[in-house]
């Protein structure tokens, strides 16, 4: 099962605090937790909560049926952002969120790539109509 990008920015915030409590890591260092406040990472989860619902009810959809689904996690994704000032998603967690969309579509039986090719679209362009992160 594809991995939400809000495990591992937990998992890093975990890390970090554990590296400050062992004194492996100088305080002024420490930037994770900052990047990923829980407001962000409830705010995600709850984006793709109600993704992974969806996906669930795909069954065998047409294409606008999946880039319907597609639209609405892109268009809360943005949302999220610009709740935290348009600057939740830096590069490295924009490719993580844009990989756990296309996993987690694949992993739901959407063939991401003929898809994206029958529009016209490379694979990795499957958000980029709606997203603004």
């Amino acid at each position: 099962m594809a991995e939400r990008p809000t495990t591992n920015w937990r998992h890093g915030i975990a890390e970090e605090a554990a590296d400050l409590a062992a004194g492996t890591l100088d305080p002024e260092c420490a930037c994770t937790a900052g990047l990923f406040p829980e407001e962000l990472l409830t705010a995600t989860d709850t984006v793709f909560d109600t993704f992974e619902e969806e996906l669930a009810r795909l069954g065998d959809a047409g294409d606008e049926q999946v880039f319907a689904v597609v639209e609405r996690v892109v268009l809360a994704l943005n949302a999220v952002d610009e709740v935290h000032n348009e600057s939740a998603f830096d590069t490295d967690e924009r490719e993580e969120l844009c990989d756990y969309i296309d996993q987690s579509l694949t992993e739901h039986g959407v063939d991401v790539v003929a898809l994206t090719a029958r529009h016209g679209l490379g694979r990795y362009q499957l958000t980029d109509k709606w997203r603004k992160w």
